[in-house]
């Protein structure tokens, strides 16, 4: 969704309403140093009540992330939507804000069905009645962005229909150019949010957005995610119907289940509840450290177990990719910790994460040490996962290093499905259960088709850097031969002579003048020229009298710096 950049806001602007509303509810939660400093009112005109001032002070008790995220719930769907996505992106935002904004819950109204059928029936080209035997008019749920309804095709199969509520789209816009341009004199203003960067904030939770309203996206998910687990009978994905499916309206196959976290239904109806746990692990595992593409939010409402023990996802609106590197990096990670060598574990975290300051890699090592020495004498069947990963996110945060948000995703779905593991099966291993895969991952990187291929790839980008070299000297030479190629000499480390040539040039200069003046006012006293007094002339007293002031000066100089 393209932001129209606002650089300045007149007083005819035209979301006006929408702008006074958003600085009410920052200055409601304390805000208004920040949006004094912003000069705010070059552009709004917003004249607080007296309860906002009252609220102010019950407000201002509370921590600044908790502010944030009370600010965010009271803003709307947009807002709700941003902090959401804020709370995977540890590259952005500090963990305390994250943590926060992890408790953001979609606690909307649900909107009325004749606006449910006139977004069905614009989207799909037909009467609501022609392409569903049964569509119920009451909501299964409702959320910010959109809400699901059960019903039944045409052709008889039960369905859940997800439809965007309506004006959505436009309604982001307006919020999007308002928080552009808050994001623009927050950088221009308050330099502490300098390093945030707020418009890259702004910008990238554009981006995401607009793939997240698309509900194609979401179909594409879908059907990805089912080719991996196709064949597989301990996994089930939903269907998605394509000809009832669009940008707004996405049609996918009704599951009737028993939510994860259910345990007494669980129980009730003869489920396996070690079977589910393992199973769980088994799956997370599989979809981070095989195929790198995994459902990233596997919370129990998103998780629903079917006849058999077979494990359901729903809702594939966020989801992760790891690549292959980054898989191995993370088993080599593992495996430092296990084997206390903090020097390796520190290389594998510089390259998980990126730095935009200098890292004292001393200091790193003996955090990392301390953090490892926790699991001395311990196996990988031992270690708590989830608990590991949180140490390793401390440690990471706490040198101001940068994780990728899907690594970060990673780390979340992880600890989510443990912490759903111990519900169902308390005793079962957890870290267990991902020592197959770590194995596998390192028997695979030197199985000799492997080597064989790695050799193979780094031998044809030889080849090919050999074959654009004479290329790209050709182009070197044109671009001398026609006066192109601009050459530069930068010289370092020669200041501190130059400042010394500089200085003894000076003083040999000054010198100069001064035997001039000397020597000029000389000849003056012997010529006798006037005026003059007591018989000598004023104008050799005068040149004396500078002369002699410039070799005091002179003098003091050389004695300041030392240097006789």
């Amino acid at each position: 969704m393209p932001i129209h950049k606002v650089g300045a806001i007149s007083r005819t602007y035209r979301h006006i309403e929408r702008y006074r509303q958003i600085l009410s509810v920052l200055f409601r939660y304390g805000f208004g140093d920040i949006l004094d400093a912003l000069h705010i009112g070059r552009y709004i005109e917003i004249a607080l009540p007296k309860r906002v001032r009252r609220e102010q002070e019950r407000i201002e008790e509370l921590t600044l992330p908790e502010r944030v995220r009370m600010a965010m719930e009271e803003l709307g769907p947009t807002f709700i939507k941003m902090g959401q996505i804020l709370s995977t992106r540890p590259d952005l935002i500090p963990m305390e804000f994250i943590t926060q904004f992890e408790k953001l819950q979609d606690d909307v109204p649900p909107f009325p069905f004749e606006d449910i059928k006139t977004t069905v029936e614009s989207e799909l080209k037909a009467p609501i009645a022609t392409i569903f035997r049964d569509f119920d008019e009451t909501p299964v749920a409702a959320a910010s962005l959109g809400q699901v309804h059960r019903a039944t095709l045409a052709t008889g199969e039960d369905v859940a229909v997800k439809v965007q509520r309506p004006d959505i789209k436009k309604t982001i816009g307006v919020d999007l150019e308002i928080m552009l341009h808050l994001a623009t004199l927050l950088e221009q203003n308050v330099d502490a949010c300098q390093i945030y960067h707020p418009k890259r904030i702004v910008t990238e939770f554009a981006e995401t957005i607009t793939k997240e309203i698309d509900y194609k996206n979401e179909a594409f998910y879908i059907e990805r995610f089912a080719r991996q687990f196709s064949g597989d009978p301990t996994v089930y994905v939903p269907k998605v119907f394509s000809d009832v499916t669009t940008a707004r309206v996405l049609t996918m196959e009704y599951i009737d289940g028993v939510k994860a976290s259910d345990i007494d239904r669980l129980e009730a109806e003869g489920f396996d509840r070690g079977v589910i746990a393992a199973r769980g692990a088994d799956l997370i595992f599989e979809q981070i450290l095989v195929y790198g593409f995994f459902h990233a939010d596997p919370h129990p409402g998103n998780i629903v177990i079917l006849p058999g023990n077979v494990v359901c996802y729903l809702d594939f609106g966020m989801m992760g990719r790891i690549d292959r590197q980054m898989r191995e990096d993370i088993v080599d990670l593992v495996v430092a910790v296990v084997r206390q060598n903090e020097a390796k574990a520190t290389d594998v975290l510089l390259r998980l994460t990126t730095q935009d300051v200098l890292v004292n890699r001393r200091k790193m090592e003996l955090d990392v040490s301390d953090l490892t020495m926790q699991y001395l004498g311990k196996s990988l069947k031992e270690i708590d996962a989830g608990q590991l990963l949180r140490q390793f996110m401390d440690l990471i945060s706490h040198h101001r290093l940068q994780i990728p948000p899907d690594l970060f995703m990673m780390i979340k779905a992880i600890t989510t499905v443990e912490g759903l593991g111990t519900v169902l099966d308390p005793d079962f291993d957890f870290a267990g259960a991902a020592t197959p895969f770590i194995k596998n991952i390192r028997m695979e990187r030197m199985h000799p088709k492997r080597v064989a291929g790695d050799m193979l790839n780094s031998g044809a980008e030889v080849i090919h850097l050999v074959k654009e070299i004479p290329g790209a000297f050709r182009d070197i030479l044109k671009q001398a031969k026609s006066g192109g190629t601009t050459i530069k000499f930068e010289h370092r480390g020669i200041e501190p002579m130059q400042k010394t040539l500089d200085q003894v040039s000076n003083r040999i200069s000054f010198a100069i003048v001064l035997s001039s003046l000397v020597m000029g006012s000389s000849l003056i006293v012997l010529a006798g020229v006037p005026p003059l007094w007591h018989d000598i002339p004023v104008i050799g007293i005068i040149g004396f009298l500078g002369a002699g002031m410039m070799g005091f000066w002179l003098l003091y100089s050389i004695i300041r710096h030392g240097r006789m």
